[in-house]
C-alpha cells in the first residue's frame, strides 16, 4: 500500500517530552509512592519510547508488561473496533497497575483495555497517556496523566508511526500531507 508523499513539522520537541516525563514520574511516585512494586503496562507497540524513557525516572520498584491492542490497522482513522493482538504475561489482580497510552484520541482503545484490566482486579489502576486529543473524542475516558494535549492532527515520532514508519523520530511531528 502506498502513501502520498508527505513532510514532518516539529510539535512537540525531544527536550520539552523529556522535560515534562521528569515532571509526570515526580507525580506518578507521588501517586504509588508505598508500592512494593509498580506493574507499568505499556500498550504497544506505539507507548514503547515513552515507556522506556518514563520508567528509567521512576524512582520506584517497576515491573514492565506489555499488552497489544489495535483499533487502526495501517490507516489513520480508528476502525472503532479494539482487538487484542499480545497480552499481558503477569498477573495484575491485586497489583498497583500503571497503563501506557501513547495518544488517547477517540478514547475506544484506552476504554477497551481498561474494561479488560479492572476485571483482573488490580489492587490500583491508574493511566497515563503521553498525547491526549479531546477533540476528538467519541467515549468518556480520560488519562490520570498526561503529558501533552494537543490539537487534531496526524502525528507521528517518538513511537508513534504512521504505515510503521517515523516512530524513531526523537520528536513529536504533525504530518503535512504535500
Amino acid at each position: 500500500m502506498s502513501h502520498p508523499p508527505y513532510v514532518i513539522d516539529e510539535l512537540i520537541s525531544a527536550k520539552s517530552i523529556a522535560a515534562r516525563i521528569e515532571t509526570l514520574a515526580r507525580e506518578i511516585q507521588g501517586r504509588f509512592g508505598d508500592t512494593d512494586k509498580l506493574v507499568v503496562v505499556g500498550l504497544l507497540r506505539g507507548s514503547f519510547v515513552f515507556i522506556a524513557d518514563l520508567v528509567r525516572e521512576l524512582d520506584l520498584p517497576v515491573e514492565v508488561d506489555f499488552l497489544e491492542a489495535s483499533s487502526y490497522g495501517d490507516g489513520m482513522e480508528s476502525s472503532r473496533e479494539v482487538r487484542i493482538l499480545k497480552d499481558l504475561r503477569g498477573e495484575i489482580g491485586g497489583r498497583d497497575v500503571l497503563v501506557v497510552e501513547d495518544i488517547v484520541d477517540t478514547g475506544f482503545t484506552l476504554s477497551h483495555v481498561m474494561h479488560l484490566l479492572k476485571s483482573r482486579s488490580p489492587a490500583r489502576i491508574e493511566t497515563i497517556a503521553l498525547l491526549d486529543k479531546p477533540t476528538r473524542r467519541e467515549v468518556d475516558i480520560k488519562a490520570t496523566w498526561t503529558g501533552f494535549e494537543i490539537p487534531d492532527e496526524f502525528v507521528v515520532g517518538y513511537g508513534i508511526d504512521y504505515a510503521q514508519r517515523n516512530r524513531n523520530l526523537p520528536y513529536i511531528g504533525k504530518v503535512r500531507f504535500t
